[in-house]
């Protein structure tokens, strides 16, 4: 063990050397290896940050939750020009499937409108994320107070003019002060503020509830009827461990039903569930993480040529030395695992400078964004050991070329 970690620290004098006496070569060679451990981990870090966030933005939603409306989420097999033609859902069709679905805990109705401004006194607050919706949202959206509280089911079955903020309405609208029972202007008409959400942060899909307001969607079909310029959507959240592909055959059945729709007939609606949203973003992040991994690649091999360059170069220039440290009795294998240690330990040098320049990166992101850019232990740990059998892979040739030689012909061409 004693020989070994003297081979290792006689490896990284040598490894040093090679830094300190070839400078330019030794940097140009390690900037393959540099370029792709930043690479690699840089988009490890960047889809492990976007898949925290979509996580976190997400936590409050169960991935079940169905959004049942005349629109697909996804690509879908129906052409546009036949999808154009499906009615929007009703406020009649909410009812009847709350009051016949088996197997749910909420069914929600909410109208998707235009961004609009909110008024208090002389303040304004423009481009706010509207949200008319029944009392149910609370539950499926899993949302808490700073203030107050939601409406409940009467206010919001009669269409009652009260009005949640989100924290970042709130502020702008009334800073330090209390909002709660305090009158707003939103559509040309008053509401009284009941709550106020817990802050949220940004979201990573845009709108947070920060920047959102809840308010019956009665109020909104008591004034406009169930105009084109709003799209409805029945939200519905099943219980835990339900059977997804039997409880969205039992809202297809139900909503034919209640549409009349003879058999056969093709359904006018769509099935939404959140959970292939989710997929849907999983696949793209795996497709990044792919692209990065073969654009890294191509660094990588680069870098491994490099530092396999030097290594030959550093072989050449110490066979003299070689030589006489086989005439001392040294043993192929000790040779051996000197320069392949020695490959390995500059390859790591040049997957830390890496490693260092994607953190420098997080924590300016992190800083001048309001997301959290994390390099986890994990991308730490993968970017040092990917570097370590870069430099094991390009080291073996060069270690292998030195152990070989002959000690007096060794000695001889160092001369």
């Amino acid at each position: 063990m004693i020989v070994y970690l003297r081979l290792l620290k006689e490896s990284l004098s040598f490894a040093i050397n090679a830094l300190r006496n070839n400078k330019l070569r030794t940097l140009l060679s390690l900037l393959g290896v540099t370029i792709g451990i930043f690479s690699i981990i840089a988009v490890l870090a960047a889809v492990d940050s976007l898949d925290k966030k979509i996580s976190k933005d997400l936590s409050s939603l169960d991935k079940n939750t169905i959004y049942l409306m005349k629109y697909c989420f996804g690509p879908s097999e129906i052409p546009q020009w036949k999808r154009e033609q499906f009615p929007n859902v009703k406020y009649d069709e909410y009812i009847g499937l709350k009051n016949s679905m088996n197997n749910t805990d909420q069914v929600a109705y909410q109208l998707f409108v235009n961004r609009e401004s909110l008024k208090y006194d002389s303040k304004t607050v423009s481009d706010v994320n509207i949200i008319p919706a029944s009392s149910e949202m609370v539950d499926i959206d899993g949302l808490s107070f700073d203030k107050g509280r939601f409406y409940n089911e009467s206010e919001s079955n009669s269409g009652t003019p009260v009005i949640v903020l989100g924290y970042d309405i709130a502020d702008g609208l009334f800073g330090a002060s209390d909002p709660i029972g305090k009158n707003i202007r939103l559509y040309g008409q008053r509401f009284t503020v009941i709550g106020v959400i817990a802050k949220q942060g940004a979201g990573f899909f845009g709108d947070s509830n920060d920047t959102s307001v809840y308010l019956p969607a009665n109020f909104l079909r008591r004034m406009y009827g169930d105009s084109d310029s709003m799209t409805p959507v029945i939200v519905l959240k099943p219980v835990k461990g339900v059977d997804m592909d039997a409880y969205k055959a039992e809202i297809a059945q139900k909503l034919r039903a209640i549409r009349g729709m003879k058999a056969g007939e093709m359904d006018n609606f769509f099935i939404n569930v959140l959970s292939g949203f989710t997929d849907f973003i999983d696949g793209i992040l795996g497709q990044m993480n792919f692209v990065g991994w073969i654009i890294s690649g191509f660094s990588l091999l680069v870098g491994g040529f490099g530092i396999a360059n030097i290594m030959f170069v550093s072989v050449k220039e110490r066979t003299n030395l070689i030589g006489i440290q086989k005439s001392l009795g040294a043993k192929n294998k000790f040779i051996l695992f000197q320069f392949l240690f020695e490959a390995i330990i500059l390859s790591v040098i040049g997957g830390i400078i890496g490693l260092l320049m994607v953190w420098g990166i997080a924590l300016a992101l992190t800083k001048l964004l309001d997301f959290e850019f994390v390099l986890s232990l994990g991308n730490i740990v993968l970017g040092t050991s990917l570097a370590a059998f870069i430099g094991l892979i390009s080291g073996i040739l060069p270690a292998v070329s030195a152990a070989s030689l002959d000690p007096v012909e060794a000695i001889r061409t160092g001369m």
